[in-house]
C-alpha cells in the first residue's frame, strides 16, 4: 500500500511515523507514505499557498493551484483508489472506512488548513471526506495520522497477531470485551475464574455476552444484538 499525504506541516509526521506500529510497517515494506508539502507547488515566489474569500469573511482559504498542481502530479505517476480530504464536515470516520480503505493500493490524503481549501479542489479532485469527530483542530495532519494508524494495522502481516485486529471494538459493532493478565489476585481483586478454565466454548460465550452488556451501557447506539 502507498499513502501520499498533502500536507503545509510535514514534519508533525516525524514523531507518529517513526515509533511503533507504523515504523514497523514502513521499514518491512507493508506500506510507503510519502510527504508532499504543499508549498512546493506554489507558482508564487514567496511560497503562498493561501488567500482571503471571495466575498469576505474571516480567514484565509487554501488556493487551488498548489493543491491540483500537486494532485496532478502524483496522478501522472500512478493510479489512486481514492483522493480523501480531512475535514470537520467529512463523513464520520469508523471502523468500516478504516476496514475498506485497508484494501486499497494507493490513496491520498489532503490535510486542510485555516478556513478550509478552494471548493473547487472538492469538487473536482475529492473522491471521500472523512471527519475525525464533530470538532474542529488547527489542520488534517492529526486526523490523518488517525487514519493511517487505523487503516495500515489492518493490512495482513503488520500486526504479529493477525487475528488481533479482528476481536477490536467495532469490527462486529460491539466494544471489546474486559481483558485481564497476570497477576490472576492483585489486592484481591481477582480475575474472572472462567477466564482461568482454559474451556474456550465458555470463555467465547462470557467474551460476548460482556461485549453485548459493555456496548449496551457505553454505546447504545451500536448494535449490541447482532450475533457474532
Amino acid at each position: 500500500m502507498r499513502i501520499d499525504i498533502l500536507t503545509l506541516f510535514p514534519e508533525m509526521f516525524n514523531g507518529p511515523f517513526s515509533e511503533s506500529i507504523i515504523k514497523r510497517a514502513i521499514e518491512n515494506n507493508f506500506v510507503e507514505i510519502h510527504l508532499h508539502d504543499i508549498r512546493d507547488h506554489s507558482t508564487d515566489k514567496h511560497r503562498r499557498v493561501d488567500d482571503y474569500s471571495y466575498g469576505g469573511g474571516a480567514g484565509m482559504v487554501m488556493m487551488v493551484e498548489p493543491i491540483a498542481l500537486c494532485i496532478e502530479r502524483l496522478r501522472s505517476e500512478r493510479t489512486y483508489d481514492d483522493v480523501i480530504f480531512l475535514t470537520p464536515d467529512g463523513d464520520t470516520y469508523k471502523q468500516s472506512i478504516a476496514n475498506q480503505l485497508s484494501t486499497k493500493s494507493n490513496i491520498i490524503l489532503l490535510c486542510g488548513h485555516y478556513k478550509g481549501v478552494d471548493e473547487r479542489i472538492r469538487e473536482h479532485y475529492i473522491t471521500r471526506e472523512v471527519s475525525i469527530g464533530d470538532y474542529v483542530l488547527s489542520g488534517g495532519e492529526l486526523p490523518a495520522a488517525v487514519l493511517c494508524d487505523s487503516i495500515i494495522r489492518l493490512i495482513p502481516g503488520v500486526l504479529g497477531d493477525e487475528t488481533s485486529a479482528l476481536s477490536d471494538s467495532f469490527q462486529d459493532e460491539l466494544l471489546s470485551p474486559p481483558v485481564y493478565t497476570r497477576p490472576a489476585d492483585y489486592k484481591g481483586w481477582k480475575v474472572p475464574d472462567i477466564l482461568l478454565s482454559g474451556h474456550e466454548k465458555n470463555i467465547y460465550e462470557w467474551r460476548h455476552e460482556k461485549a453485548v452488556e459493555r456496548t449496551k451501557k457505553r454505546r447504545p447506539g451500536l448494535n449490541p444484538d447482532k450475533e457474532k
